[in-house]
Parts: C-alpha cells; sequence; structure tokens
C-alpha cells in the first residue's frame, strides 16, 4: 500500500458523493447535516488533493467534468465499503442502547407503533428510536433504516425478513356517506360511486380488479399520496376507499362494506440486515415488534373478522 498517495481525508470524498448524487451544494448540506460553506469548503479541498477539477461551476445544478464522472464510480464503491464496515461494526455491539430507525407506513407508524414502543421503552429505556413514517420503501441496505416493517417480501439476500403474520384490506365508507348513497349490496352498488386513491391510482384499480371489483378512473374524484390524508378523505365522506381492517376499525364513524366479497390478504413482513440481526439492540427491538405485530395481526387478520 503506498500510503503516500492517500493524500484527501474521507469527509471530502463524501460530501464529493453527496454533491454529485443529490445534484446540488444546498441539497448536500441538508443530507449530511452540515451548512453549505462547509461542504463547499470540503468539496474544493478534494479537488485541491486531487489536482483536478471534478464540478463545472456556474450552472443551477452541479454538473461533473469528465474527472468527476471517473472518479464517482470509485467513490461509490468506497461508500459501500464504509457502510459495509458501518453494518459489521453494529452487529457486534452488545449493549441493550443507542439508536433504532424504524420505517412503517403512515398509518401502522402513526395508530399502532406508538404503543409498542411504551412497552419497548419499559423493557429496554436505552434504547433511542428514530420512526419513519413513510409509505416508500426504505432501503435497509443503505441504512436508510435499521427494522422495516412491509407489506411485501423483500428480495434482497442481504436482508433478513419474518412473516409476522397478515391483515385484510377492506372497503370502508364515512357514515354520513351512506346516508346519502345507501349501503352498496354488491360491487354493482359501487358502479357510479366516488372513490379516494392514492399516488398510484392505476395500479390500485389493477390490484382491486382481482378482487372483481371494476372501477374506473375517473371515479377517483380525489387522491392522496399519503395513508394518513387518504384515511381523514374517506373519513370525511368524499368517497369509498380501501383501508387495511386494522386502521379501519378504529374509528366509529366509518363502515366496512362487502366484507364477505371483499377482504384481500395484507402480508405483514418484519425486516432488518442480516448483519445488524447479530446486534443486541437491534435484535431486542425485532422481536418486540415481532411479537407485537403478531398479536395486531391475529386479532384482525382472520377472513371473516
Amino acid at each position: 500500500m503506498n500510503w503516500r498517495d492517500i493524500a484527501f481525508d474521507w469527509n471530502q470524498v463524501r460530501a464529493f458523493l453527496a454533491a454529485a448524487e443529490e445534484g446540488s451544494l444546498s441539497a448536500a448540506a441538508r443530507a449530511l447535516q452540515h451548512t453549505q460553506p462547509t461542504l463547499s469548503r470540503q468539496v474544493t479541498g478534494l479537488e485541491q488533493s486531487l489536482g483536478v477539477t471534478l464540478f463545472e461551476r456556474g450552472h443551477r445544478r452541479l454538473q461533473l467534468t469528465t474527472a468527476g464522472l471517473e472518479l464517482l464510480e470509485h467513490v461509490r464503491a468506497m461508500a459501500e465499503a464504509a457502510n459495509r464496515v458501518s453494518l459489521a461494526a453494529s452487529g457486534q455491539s452488545h449493549a441493550i442502547e443507542g439508536r433504532v430507525c424504524i420505517t412503517a407506513t403512515e398509518m401502522l407508524a402513526t395508530y399502532f407503533l406508538p404503543s409498542m414502543l411504551r412497552k419497548l421503552r419499559e423493557q429496554a429505556p436505552g434504547i433511542v428510536v428514530e420512526v419513519i413514517a413513510s409509505d416508500q420503501v426504505r432501503d435497509l441496505i443503505r441504512r436508510e433504516a435499521d427494522i422495516a416493517i412491509r407489506h411485501s417480501q423483500p428480495t434482497q439476500p442481504d436482508l433478513i425478513a419474518r412473516r409476522v403474520g397478515r391483515l385484510r384490506g377492506r372497503i370502508y365508507a364515512a357514515r354520513r356517506l351512506l346516508d346519502e348513497v345507501g349501503i352498496p349490496r354488491s360491487f354493482d352498488d359501487l358502479t357510479g360511486q366516488d372513490f379516494v386513491g392514492i399516488d398510484n391510482t392505476d395500479a390500485l384499480i389493477a390490484g382491486v380488479a382481482e378482487q372483481g371489483l371494476v372501477l374506473r378512473l375517473e371515479q377517483f374524484r380525489v387522491q392522496a399520496a399519503s395513508g394518513n390524508c387518504m384515511l381523514q378523505l374517506i373519513r370525511e365522506g368524499l368517497g369509498f376507499g380501501f383501508l387495511p381492517t386494522d386502521t379501519g376499525e378504529i374509528f366509529d364513524d366509518l363502515v366496512c362494506v362487502l366484507p364477505e366479497l371483499f377482504n384481500p390478504e395484507i402480508p405483514v413482513w418484519l425486516v432488518s440486515h442480516r448483519e445488524l440481526r447479530s446486534s443486541r439492540r437491534i435484535r431486542v427491538v425485532f422481536d418486540l415488534l415481532a411479537k407485537e405485530l403478531e398479536t395486531l395481526t391475529e386479532t384482525v387478520g382472520q377472513p371473516n373478522d
């Protein structure tokens, strides 16, 4: 190893990678929780250490030079190696304390995760929890979260996934809406009704069609990218909507309709990185969530509940 040729530091490399991937110094600074002047100095320092120009100046969005493009793939490999070092070190931790990041859907994180975390606080008060309430799938391999509660089985080989149960998808409507349009007795009664959609309504329409319910895009007169927002739109009576049974049964102003016709299964998976499962604090959180989710899904996940 020629140590004298390694004249830059990792912070400068990380600043360059963040700037290249985020597209601007301001966005990269936010991602790394630095100030923009600090990040700019780090990028400039790397350029000076290497004797090359990495970005074209004067553009609203950062443009990589030829040298920057050539360096980028090497830097990404360095970042992956650094991430593996971090994972290995985290996996060797035996203390029941420290930070654990959990990601779950908005509705599950809002209405069910808090009670689970209260039990965790009683069992392991030294664990600090960060919750990412999002309907977007987070990348556990890149450490966007330590543990994820998902509704589909992951395919990455470096992840450990445990199916902890199932929920049921149901059609719900506000009582006020049913007072106006009546209670549907068949799928045909939903033909002309309004529905509340999500950000990918086309996929939703295709999914419910597999259950025998044929809907048209123009029936979705209001849509939301947020699960919690969608829930409130349904409660306001702006249309029929689709909710998992665990959430729908919480609210007295919602009525489940046609449960005998529409009750698709929603699997619940608990996922973590393979190396993190050897970390005691991660294992404590993983095991507690598994137990609580199993109890939850046993209660509301049966086809005729």
